[in-house]
């Protein structure tokens, strides 16, 4: 065959790739009916989605900054004897009940239909937008939690109406909410090399107080078998996303564990309390895998799988965290996690840190306030005693907090300048707290100094919130995966000194050995506890002065060590970094100078939008016919099937006619 034969051949191949479902980057099920799968691009600032709904009605999708209706940016489309309705919407920012308020069609259409059809089971509707749109109805997508709205009927409107009231009233069952990661997420995909499968999993638990959150520790044995060295490359929830939703399951953290004769009878029980008092303390420190509600699982980058290997590890303690149901009467179901590891070992060891405030009292929030900071650091010191000399890489990491935590930021100091923010989120969602791929590793060094920083919204609660694990306290953590991993350090945490913690209540003294402990001064506090001068503090007038406080005295470095040591020379009380240049954003110039595609004077005058050579009638429907209706077409489409290619769309004639000339040609040359 010759060379040109033999590259034409290649085509074909390329060819017929490009004609069949397309290549999605990330997918979610919103329901078990709605499907949505997006990938960035394919021009810069934008992203594209695929809607996959079981439905032959319409179907609604869209952003809120809070998950509620009330100023949601939506698109509502539907397939109608062969006609694609899709229209950008808005629900008005007002009061009242807006769950029941229909979304009305936008001024401007930003978002651009590209594909739609439906078949015997599905509608498909396929679009793509900026990011920032710089319209008003519109919500940007950023780097935050994003709150996603879907919605779907059975019925369509007739004849493509835009009118209010046009649009059917769905079900309370067909229509939701769910926070989602779009633009950092994780890369969710089947490791590449020959893995082997364990489950870590904990028997039935049990029950706490009716209302009670419940932390039950089950010491588990390593994988069986388990020779020489191993990568963990992914891991997932056991239990599927229907049970999940209904377990109470919170979170599950998977720690390893220094041999000792205590773990084997652990391994031999059903689990307990991990908090029981008088009972000895397990000595398992360092985190291995983490997963929070919300999240699919976590996929390792292909260049670092986490170390497993027996002859340092034969146990690991499952921490399982679960909202228990008010009745408090039937056991829990058991959970946890399946891991995939390979004795294809990857190019770097990879592990996890813990960087924030250590959960105790000393954390303190008050209520009433709509913005309470908090800060937890890992000092110079910590990093410069256990990172190695070329640093450490970190390539994801979760932010925790708990009900009332609205933003996180891991702040990254390097010899008193402000480098860009490791990980942020200005719209955190306590039931939705996973890995974020960070886009690059970022490298950290020794004697670096990173602190999270947490900010809370105590405006609905009357009573003080105290740091703590369970839901009812308040946690501030930063888990950051990174390599290659180092062995000294596995919490690098702080908490605000005993003197400022007394500062910022107004104490002066506590009457030593005193209990309950009380106050020695100043003398109008004399002799009051210390528990009465927490709830009886004039936090309305008085806030300010404990925020200064918290925020510029002194707190505890604790460096802890996965054996449950503190690092030599790190416990004396710091202070906040001398910051000489703070980090500030660089501009990011006009992105708003960009074509827009009005539809003033709905629905007259809509305009002819050219969309990679293909032309798609108008911003509210698109000549783009219903797909095959024969069984093996609506099999393909009900598995969530594309039958185009998003990021390498060519009119379908042409590409039939190219896969035709080359087959004849390879044929005839054969």
């Amino acid at each position: 065959m010759s060379p040109l034969v033999a590259v034409l051949c290649a085509l074909l191949c390329w060819l017929s790739k490009s004609v069949h479902g397309a290549r999605w980057s990330h997918s979610a099920y919103l329901s078990p009916d709605f499907r949505v799968l997006w990938s960035l691009g394919p021009g810069h600032n934008e992203i594209t989605f695929e809607l996959q709904v079981r439905t032959a009605g319409y179907v609604g999708f869209g952003f809120s900054r809070d998950g509620r209706m009330a100023g949601a940016d939506m698109v509502i489309g539907w397939v109608d004897h062969g006609q694609v309705h899709f229209q950008d919407r808005h629900v008005k920012s007002s009061s009242g009940s807006a769950a029941d308020r229909e979304p009305e069609v936008d001024p401007s259409q930003d978002y651009q239909l590209l594909l739609g059809y439906e078949n015997s089971t599905h509608t498909v509707l396929r679009f793509r937008r900026k990011l920032d749109t710089c319209d008003h109805h519109d919500i940007p997508i950023t780097n935050d939690t994003m709150r996603i709205l879907w919605a779907h009927h059975p019925k369509e409107p007739v004849g493509g109406a835009v009118a209010p009231g046009s649009l059917s009233q769905h079900d309370p069952q067909h229509r939701g909410a769910r926070p989602l990661f779009l633009l950092q997420r994780a890369d969710i995909r089947p490791p590449e090399e020959n893995v082997k499968v364990w489950e870590a999993k904990s028997g039935e638990v049990k029950q706490g107080a009716p209302g009670e959150g419940v932390h039950w520790c089950q010491v588990v044995r390593g994988p069986h078998g388990l020779k020489g060295k191993h990568h963990l490359v992914r891991y997932e929830p056991l239990l599927s996303p229907q049970h999940l939703s209904t377990s109470g399951l919170q979170h599950i953290t998977l720690y390893e564990c220094l041999d000792s004769p205590q773990l084997a009878d652990l391994a031999a029980g059903s689990g307990r309390y991990c908090h029981e008092p008088h009972s000895q303390p397990i000595s398992c420190n360092t985190v291995m895998a983490s997963w929070a509600t919300g999240s699919e699982g976590f996929s390792f980058p292909p260049e670092a799988g986490y170390p497993m290997d027996e002859l340092s590890s034969r146990y690991y303690l499952l921490e399982t965290h679960y909202n228990a149901p008010t009745d408090g009467s039937s056991p829990m179901p058991g959970a946890g996690l399946r891991l995939y590891y390979t004795q294809d070992l990857r190019r770097h060891d990879a592990a996890v840190i813990s960087i924030g405030m250590d959960p105790n009292w000393r954390h303190i929030i008050p209520p009433g306030q709509q913005k309470v900071v908090s800060s937890g650091h890992c000092v110079s010191e910590c990093t410069r005693q256990a990172f190695p000399h070329q640093g450490i890489n970190v390539f994801a990491v979760v932010m925790k907090t708990h009900k009332i935590g609205k933003q996180v930021t891991l702040r990254h100091i390097r010899n008193g300048v402000e480098l860009p923010p490791i990980a942020t989120d200005d719209n955190m969602d306590s039931d939705y707290q996973e890995y974020r791929k960070i886009d690059s590793p970022v490298k950290v060094l020794p004697g670096d100094h990173l602190i999270t920083q947490c900010t809370y919204n105590s405006s609905a609660r009357s009573a003080i919130t105290l740091g703590g694990l369970s839901n009812r306290e308040e946690t501030c953590l930063a888990l950051g995966l990174y390599y290659p991993r180092q062995r000294t350090l596995a919490a690098c945490h702080s908490l605000p000194s005993l003197p400022t913690v007394l500062h910022s209540l107004g104490i002066q003294e506590l009457n030593p050995g005193s209990n309950p402990v009380r106050i020695a001064a100043p003398p109008e506090l004399a002799g009051m506890t210390l528990e009465s001068r927490l709830v009886s503090y004039d936090w309305d007038n008085q806030f300010h002065e404990f925020q200064d406080a918290t925020l510029k005295g002194s707190f505890k470095p604790l460096c802890w060590t996965a054996q449950a040591t503190l690092l030599p020379n790190t416990d004396t009380d710091s202070h906040f970094p001398n910051i000489t240049r703070s980090y500030t954003p660089a501009p990011h110039g006009d992105q708003c100078n960009y074509r827009r595609y009005s539809t003033e004077g709905w629905p007259n005058g809509t305009p002819l939008l050219e969309l990679d050579g293909n032309h798609i009638e108008g911003a509210t429907r698109s000549k783009v016919s219903r797909s095959s209706s024969s069984p093996a077409a609506a099999a393909e489409e009900s598995l969530g099937l594309s039958r185009y290619n998003s990021a390498r769309r060519r009119d379908v004639a042409s590409a039939t006619v190219a896969l035709l000339s080359v087959f004849l040609l390879c044929w005839f040359n054969r």
